[in-house]
């Protein structure tokens, strides 16, 4: 008679085990070690106190600075994602259908301002919307204004920064999807009596939802937990979540509530990838590569 007892196959274990040793010593012990750091007792500058209490959360939970500091966070990355993914689409549709012989031109010029840092990328909006910049120039030079306008450190020129750095991301994921949709469905879906608009609406928008889903789900992400953009571009009412965060280990040197400030931005965007995963299963994040 067979046994009724089956071996266990650890090769698939094996096989991942380098990866969750990875997983495990770069992500979930540092994780941990913040979790645990959260609940310690800031002294004074840079002094801790190490106890198991709740002050700090306490604090997140019923401060209202800090919950509207969360509702600015998830406003503005609502803002960004939504416009990143409207400004995003019409290049990424043109560079999958365009009929350009050397296309890879076209995607080498889209990635081209990943080779220059974000920072410096950022602060090339100063020369642009500042009161010496280039626009106030040419206002100025073609008469429109006497003096220059203050255009500079406000919320649509943080929203601005967001767009210049994360629109590269929202573009090549929707052309991802693009790319691997079969060309003959919407000339056949043409012959079939549908217009262009018809045939791009039931056929190419949906089948390229995947690549627009990832793209949102990565710029929310990325939007959400910056800072450097509104402390270079925001002025004082443009703080985000993750300025808040810098400030208590940077400024205020109050690590326990920087370690509760940054678990706390964690959950807000876990929170998000799970509704995501609810709607669009994150096996679609996997579909938008292939």
């Amino acid at each position: 008679m067979p046994s009724n007892d089956q071996s266990i196959d650890k090769r698939p274990w094996l096989l991942l085990s380098p990866s969750l040793v990875a997983i495990t010593l770069l992500v979930v012990i540092p994780m941990a070690f913040i979790l645990v750091y959260s609940f310690y007792e800031n002294l004074d500058l840079a002094v801790d106190k190490v106890a198991f209490q709740f002050g700090n959360w306490s604090e997140v939970a019923t401060d209202g600075y800090y919950h509207t500091a969360i509702w600015k966070t998830l406003r503005l990355s609502v803002i960004v994602t939504v416009l990143a993914a409207v400004l995003g689409y019409i290049p990424a549709y043109f560079i999958a259908m365009t009929k350009f012989r050397d296309k890879w031109l076209l995607l080498l010029l889209l990635i081209l301002p990943f080779w220059i840092s974000f920072i410096i990328r950022t602060l090339s909006w100063i020369h642009i919307f500042g009161n010496q910049g280039a626009l106030n120039g040419l206002f100025q030079m073609l008469g429109l204004t006497d003096a220059p306008l203050s255009l500079m450190y406000n919320e649509f020129t943080v929203i601005v920064g967001f767009i210049h750095v994360f629109l590269p991301y929202m573009i090549l994921n929707i052309y991802v999807s693009l790319e691997g949709i079969d060309g003959n469905l919407e000339p056949a879906a043409r012959t079939l009596g549908a217009t262009p608009w018809q045939a791009f609406r039931e056929v190419t928008l949906p089948l390229s939802l995947p690549g627009l889903a990832a793209g949102c789900l990565l710029v929310f992400v990325l939007t959400g937990g910056s800072y450097v953009t509104p402390l270079i571009l925001g002025g004082p009412s443009d703080f985000l979540f993750g300025n808040l965060i810098y400030d208590a280990i940077v400024t205020e040197l109050n690590w326990p509530m920087g370690a509760t400030l940054s678990f706390t931005l964690l959950l807000l965007l876990g929170l998000v990838v799970v509704v995501y995963s609810r709607l669009m299963g994150l096996n679609q994040l996997s579909k938008a590569f292939k």
